[in-house]
């Protein structure tokens, strides 16, 4: 058990880190925390999915609550059915991105609010690590939900006048493959180049992470082969997407983030839109050339949540591949965000690739990690050799913003790594802070 109640999520290798036994005691934790009548669950396809649902719902339903089995699901489904039924938290037995070995469960109280490590994860814990509480003395029940054409309802209400256009699609056997057949079904005009929509939690074709690029290469190639005009890419629980253009070329999350926050600026002016600290600045100046107030936010989903719910943000943007929309519960979806991108599309006949040229006026380095003994004490070394050159933050880990641009450097939560982006006015300047900084980290 040691290890698998992180800042976000629970997540672990199953059987030996998180087994029946755990999930079972994480269930009767959970409906103690929450202390509501019913819970959602939801699953994906891995595996182990269908063991731990059973387990996880029979500590739900010994401790007298109800269970709103979703069967199958996204995790974004899974936040729209515990916000629209109006239960009072849900569970989305998934571990995203991870190896087949993985699984673990994303949680949320009432109106799909996330419960991260600070609020309630470590609660979790402590009572899964205490003494086994006795059964309620009305068990709960598990009742089934099928919401998945509620949910694609729901969706569709994100599509603006979309357009014929071939649009290639990589599921990578995730959870996609479950609502995209049913949601082009719905739009005819569209004609889909589909790769890996079939559920398969081995996930055989490639990993469903669709940060690194190796994965986006059978896309890549789809869109070449086929002329499509976009490409989406898909995590394996659906909340996070990365698109293509008509040149097969990745379009960074951020620009995606700059050129969507115009758009909603239009239809809501001098609307609130987050982004985070790993942006380009492309993302605020374009946020404020539109007439936003741009907010820069620290990196992870249930802080943007909350921030977002702080400042009612319209819209968010996380480098990560998460996008955030108000009207969707203050929460992500991949899916949605392919819709917002087709119907920005739509707008004009300029291909993606002619409108992500002109936001590339920086040079990033990319996420870059560095596994170190003492994360702290790197940061400290960081600060004190750079911070003197420019402005200071320490919003998440360590930022520094200089006259040739800027740096973050971040602690992982789960390893000890740090994590370095940078950007400059050009490439070699970027090469050349770039390698400054990371001779700092790693020196020693």
């Amino acid at each position: 058990m040691a290890g698998i109640f992180k800042a976000y999520d629970i997540r672990g290798t199953y059987p030996d880190q998180l087994h029946e036994a755990v999930a079972e005691r994480i269930g009767m934790a959970l409906a103690d925390l929450l202390q509501v009548e019913e819970i959602v669950v939801g699953r994906d396809c891995r595996a182990s999915s269908d063991a731990l649902f059973e387990a996880l719902a029979r500590g739900i339903t010994r401790r007298g609550a109800h269970v709103l089995d979703l069967g199958l699901s996204s995790t974004p489904m899974s936040y729209f059915a515990v916000a629209s039924l109006g239960a009072g938290g849900s569970a989305m037995i998934t571990a995203s991105h991870n190896p087949p070995e993985y699984n673990g469960f994303k949680l949320c109280r009432a109106g799909a609010v996330p419960i991260s490590g600070d609020t309630g994860i470590a609660e979790i814990e402590r009572l899964v690590a205490g003494p086994e509480p006795p059964d309620a003395e009305r068990r709960g029940e598990i009742r089934r939900v099928e919401l998945l054409d509620r949910y694609v309802d729901h969706l569709l209400g994100f599509a603006r006048d979309i357009r014929p256009m071939r649009v290639a699609v990589d599921a990578a056997n995730g959870m996609a493959g479950l609502i995209l057949p049913r949601l082009f079904e719905r739009l005819p005009q569209l004609t889909v180049e589909p790769l890996y929509l079939e559920l398969d939690g081995t996930f055989p074709n490639h990993p469903a992470d669709p940060l690194k690029h190796e994965n986006l290469r059978d896309l890549q190639a789809k869109v070449r082969e086929t002329g499509a005009e976009v490409g989406f890419a898909f995590d394996g629980d659906a909340d996070r997407v990365i698109c293509v253009d008509d040149r097969a070329e990745v379009v960074t999350a951020d620009l995606i983030t700059a050129m969507l926050a115009r758009i909603f600026l239009e239809e809501q002016p001098g609307a609130t839109i987050l982004y985070d600290l790993r942006s380009s600045d492309v993302v605020r100046e374009e946020i404020e050339a539109a007439g936003g107030r741009a907010v820069q936010c620290r990196v992870g989903h249930a802080f943007i949540k909350q921030q977002m719910r702080e400042l009612d943000a319209i819209f968010a943007g996380e480098l990560s591949g998460h996008f955030y929309y108000k009207d969707n519960f203050f929460t992500d979806c991949g899916i949605t965000t392919m819709l917002r991108l087709l119907s920005a599309l739509s707008r004009e006949a300029a291909p993606l690739s002619e409108r992500v040229a002109g936001l590339r006026r920086y040079a990033a380095s990319g996420e870059i990690n560095s596994k170190v003994a003492d994360p702290d004490a790197v940061l400290a070394r960081l600060e004190e050799r750079f911070g003197p050159e420019g402005e200071v933050s320490h919003l998440d880990g360590l930022s520094v913003r200089t006259e040739w641009g800027w740096f973050n450097v971040r602690k992982s939560n789960t390893e000890p790594l740090l994590r370095l982006n940078l950007e400059a006015r050009t490439r070699e300047e970027m090469e050349r802070h770039r390698d400054e900084v990371l001779a700092v980290i790693r020196e020693g």
